[in-house]
């Protein structure tokens, strides 16, 4: 919003707080999930007194519902979706289950997720989510959006897998804004920052370093359900060092003194934002070789792949960057150049004009070809 804004746009943000669903009867908290009355008057009351040329939407779930979707086109107005999760094709938008990659509902009726209780490990709630699902599947909710953004060009697709037409789904990634500038890369330790959960891959990456026996220090920065096992973890592995949460300048900070970052997630990642952090400070990324993941690290330039689950192999490629500080820092400049190139403000308001663009074009010669305006 504030980068639109910079450039002259006006933005209406109409934001739905999904904490307001915390304390209503779970029958209530059903009904708006699959269509919230509410929701739809506050969307037409905007669209009628801004008048915007594009809705975008960017998460509908659980309190706004695809209602709103539906007030844009009875209102005319164009509808720009970006897809931050799997939300759309798997109950619990993550395609990971139970330690693994699972996409038993890609493509189908998500009743498999239900049997499994894959959101929040409720077979009630995971039927809600079921539910809405498939009845604005069955009312064509997702055709009336006439673009939807996928981050990465595997996180596409997916989507189009899933049963979604490969015309209608544009590839822009995120960016960072402001450009935190480069660090110097001299703290010869290596970073992870994100979730402390099962589907980041923490797991496979201390087993990595307790491999390792402390050949290069490994600085842990988040927070999660693994949280105790990260605690136990800098008891018994040498190097290991958990910082828990810090303000996103001192991440900055960290990624810019950092040998590289290990990002060993699990689960098809629709980005991996923090791997653009790194790269803006031009540290390279030690990634797991699975889903948008191993798309945004280019393996031997900005960075190394390992096999997704394989604390061997993070090992070694662990100890290959440490024999080669070469080619280490000829990585560190080519991820600063990655970044540069592909994740600048500029070059995702050029990208995001060119979508909005493209779909005013298309509604403008739709309604001469059918009479309208």
């Amino acid at each position: 919003m504030a980068l639109l804004r910079d450039k002259g746009h006006t933005v209406v943000p109409l934001t739905f707080h999904n904490k307001q669903l915390e304390d209503v009867p779970l029958l209530w908290r059903a009904a708006v999930t699959l269509w919230n009355r509410e929701a739809y008057a506050r969307v037409r009351e905007a669209i009628r007194l801004h008048r915007p040329d594009t809705l975008h939407v960017h998460n509908t779930f659980p309190l706004a519902s695809p209602a709103v979707i539906h007030v844009a086109k009875a209102e005319r107005v164009p509808v720009v979706m970006t897809l931050h999760n799997y939300r759309l094709l798997c109950v619990n938008a993550l395609f990971f289950r139970r330690g693994r990659v699972c996409e038993d509902c890609l493509g189908r009726i998500p009743w498999r997720g239900v049997l499994h209780g894959c959101y929040r490990d409720s077979r009630p709630a995971s039927a809600v989510v079921a539910a809405m699902l498939s009845l604005h599947r069955a009312l064509g909710t997702w055709n009336m959006v006439d673009r939807f953004i996928a981050l990465t060009e595997f996180a596409r697709q997916k989507f189009i897998e899933g049963g979604f037409p490969p015309e209608k789904i544009s590839v822009k990634p995120n960016f960072v804004h402001p450009d935190p500038g480069p660090g110097e890369g001299r703290g010869g330790y290596a970073l992870f920052v994100g979730r402390l959960s099962p589907e980041k891959g923490l797991g496979t990456l201390l087993m990595a370093w307790e491999r390792l026996g402390g050949k290069v220090p490994l600085r842990i920065v988040g927070d999660g359900p693994l949280a105790p096992e990260v605690q136990e973890a800098q008891k018994q592995i040498p190097g290991v060092e958990w910082l828990g949460r810090k303000a996103p300048e001192e991440v900055y900070a960290l990624m810019g003194e950092a040998a590289f970052l290990v990002f060993p997630s699990e689960w098809y990642e629709t980005f991996g934002r923090v791997a653009i952090e790194a790269f803006a400070k031009g540290t390279p990324v030690l990634a797991a070789h699975i889903g948008a993941v191993g798309e945004v690290t280019e393996d031997g330039r900005t960075g190394l792949h390992f096999r997704p689950g394989d604390p061997e192999d993070l090992a070694a490629k662990v100890e290959w960057l440490l024999a080669h500080p070469n080619e280490l820092a000829r990585m560190r400049k080519e991820a600063r150049a990655e970044y540069e190139a592909k994740y600048t403000a500029e070059q995702n308001y050029a990208q995001l004009m060119a979508i909005y663009h493209e779909v005013l074009s298309k509604r403008r010669y739709d309604g001469k070809r059918h009479g309208g305006a």
